[in-house]
């Protein structure tokens, strides 16, 4: 099993570290390649930047009132989210199909009936 993994180009794990500006105030954030690459596609689906989405996210989400302080994670979480639901169908995987035209509610009522049906097939885990 972990030979799937472990296998994997060392360059998708490598950490980058991409300089922007966030409101005229320069920034730097450190991410592994992969999670550039899924940045990149998710912002190409809607006719952005990787720094043109970075910069939406982070507003959006400082709307909410959400911390800011660990904004990478949440990049990383964002990243394998797109994933995630893109493999479960509730993303289309066409790339012409823009993000923005999707509906919310409706992607994130997918994943929420699809974390409970996971609880509920769990296996509770047994001693030998």
């Amino acid at each position: 099993m972990c030979r799937i993994f472990i296998g994997a180009d060392p360059a998708l794990y490598r950490a980058q570290t991409r300089s922007l500006r966030l409101h005229r105030v320069s920034t730097s954030i450190r991410l592994e390649a992969m999670f550039w690459q899924v940045l990149e596609e998710i912002g190409a689906r809607d006719g952005m930047t990787v720094n043109q989405l970075i910069a939406k996210l982070y507003d959006e989400l400082a709307e909410t009132g959400a911390d800011l302080s660990n904004f990478a994670s949440f990049l990383r979480v964002c990243c394998t989210r797109y994933l995630a639901l893109t493999a479960s169908g509730h993303i289309p995987s066409d790339l012409s199909v823009p993000i923005r035209d999707l509906d919310a509610d409706f992607v994130l009522a997918g994943e929420r009936t699809r974390a409970r049906s996971g609880r509920r097939n769990a296996q509770p885990d047994r001693a030998a």
